[in-house]
């Protein structure tokens, strides 16, 4: 396309003169932003002046155009915008692959380079503010996210999670009343030395998770007493409205070979546990134990929670197997009367079940026997209807979030379970009880009640417990503020979330600089 400039008068940029004096004639070519899939080129012509301030560096100049493009760009400036955006939501590689639809062809590099010259949005000081970590690298590089909880914004990216970077930014930044944060005793400092006059309040989230964790190390010392529980509620009566339970096969018991390797196993795991133990009591730290006997940060630091040796955790599918899919459509089937193994084999293949013929053919005899029938036995009375049993595991996890789950949520069954549990041992009794009290004055916001939890708490004997509470102490007032006031973390979270997808966007290759330009920058 070609064009033309009308103005036959230009300022110049060094002197800011107006001058008419033409040298001579001068073209520039500009991409533009694309016409449906088609590329626009301006072919603009302009003019090179003679500046009239005899006292200027520059004698000649070319005519700008500032509005349209940059001097020596290449591009017009509607066009910068349109591909920065493209840079923000996409990134390099996949906004060079989009832009390609769109009739335009520019490099990853030259997109990524749009956005790091984006300069950095303005935000006022926020009066909240919303501190929480994120992993660059998980477990081994963090930074610091602030977010503003009034108007939903994040406000700052910092490189990593130290108090000395914390304080320096509040110190910039006076004016904060309010400070939201997990109990990280680096936030803690931070917050204290960078606005010692702001409110700390503790995020109630990291609270019942603080929570959860005491309550699975407990749950964990008595990990063989959540079998009963788990058999006592599974126990179902045999007849119920004229339905019949199908009730599980009795598996063989596992071979001497595979009860020897296991128990083999457990003998060297309770030698590492004993082995971080003894460490621990001459004084050596997490880490340092960690490298000496060759495992695991989180497996020792797990060990030292426990007082006594945990026991491996049972399988959360237990229970579960190819048929299991299937079973809806294989009792309706069944109590419609038919009972052909072989065929309702064909159906459920059609439907996709990858499982063998003697897998089904277990689950039918579960059936029969259930409805008194012999193998191959026909009868023409009218048999009692099957159905199968909701079986509920008791895992620790799902102990300890059955535990913590709101009263209002709990049908019978659930609160049974958690009343059978608690006589289980006079330990679990404890420690259930004080784990439900504190999270119900959490919800409730009722601070008023925390001096006197932390009192039980503390004469409770059992570790977990009591070493909850003292760090509950150590940062009280903002335990009690988190109580009180309606300020949590939750928007910080979501802002985590967004800032994760954007890193895996760009497979973790991206700098810090580029993140703090995609997640800060709006689109």
């Amino acid at each position: 396309m070609q064009v033309k400039t009308k103005n036959l008068q230009a300022v110049c940029p060094i002197c800011n003169s107006i001058s008419n004096r033409i040298h001579s004639s001068y073209k520039r070519s500009l991409l533009d932003v694309s016409w449906g899939n088609y590329q626009v080129c301006l072919k603009i012509s302009t003019q090179k002046l003679f500046c009239s301030n005899s006292n200027c560096k520059r004698r000649i100049f070319t005519q700008r155009l500032p509005k349209i493009a940059a001097p020596w760009a290449r591009r017009t400036e509607r066009l910068n915008i349109q591909l920065t955006k493209v840079g923000l939501a996409q990134g390099g590689l996949p906004g060079s692959r989009l832009t390609q639809h769109l009739g335009i062809t520019i490099s990853r590099q030259t997109l990524l380079r749009l956005v790091m010259k984006m300069p950095p949005p303005s935000h006022s000081v926020p009066r909240v503010l919303g501190v929480d970590d994120w992993a660059y690298r998980k477990r081994h590089t963090y930074g610091t996210i602030l977010v503003d909880l009034e108007t939903r914004q994040p406000i700052e990216l910092l490189s990593d999670r130290t108090a000395n970077t914390l304080a320096e930014w509040l110190q910039e930044h006076p004016g904060v009343e309010i400070i939201s944060r997990d109990r990280a005793k680096a936030y803690q400092e931070g917050a204290s030395r960078g606005c010692p006059e702001a409110i700390q309040v503790a995020d109630r989230f990291h609270l019942l998770q603080n929570l959860a964790q005491m309550l699975e190390v407990v749950l964990n010392q008595h990990r063989t007493l959540l079998k009963n529980v788990e058999d006592d509620t599974n126990n179902c009566p045999i007849v119920e409205d004229e339905k019949i339970v199908a009730q599980p096969i009795k598996l063989p018991p596992n071979p001497v070979k595979a009860l020897k390797l296991a128990e083999v196993r457990r003998e060297k795991r309770k030698e590492k546990y004993d082995q971080v133990w003894a460490l621990h009591k001459k004084g050596h730290g997490g880490k340092a134990i960690a490298h000496h006997l060759g495992i695991g940060k989180s497996t020792v630091f797990r060990y030292l929670r426990s007082p006594k040796f945990p026991e491996r955790k049972g399988r959360s599918d237990k229970g579960h197997g190819k048929v299991s899919p299937y079973k809806k459509y294989l009792l309706e089937r069944w109590n419609s009367g038919f009972h052909d193994t072989q065929k309702l084999y064909a159906e459920i293949k059609e439907q996709g079940y990858e499982g063998s013929y003697v897998t089904l053919a277990r689950y039918t005899h579960r059936l029969r026997e259930a409805q008194g029938l012999k193998p191959r036995e026909k009868t023409s009375k009218p048999l009692p209807l099957v159905f199968e049993p909701k079986k509920s595991l008791m895992t620790v996890r799902q102990a300890v979030w059955l535990i913590l789950r709101h009263s209002i949520n709990q049908n019978k069954a659930e609160t049974e379970a958690i009343e059978l549990l608690k006589k289980q041992h006079p330990d679990l009794n404890t420690g259930i009880s004080l784990a439900i009290d504190f999270a119900d004055l959490v919800r409730r916001k009722q601070p008023d009640l925390l001096a006197k939890w932390l009192e039980k708490a503390e004469s409770s004997a059992i570790r977990a417990i009591t070493g909850f509470a003292t760090k509950l102490k150590d940062d009280l007032d903002a335990v009690r503020n988190g109580i009180t006031y309606e300020w949590s973390n939750g928007q910080v979270e979501g802002q985590v979330n967004r800032l994760k997808m954007l890193k895996r966007q760009m497979y973790g290759r991206a700098s810090h600089e580029l993140l703090k330009k995609r997640f800060l920058c709006p689109v």
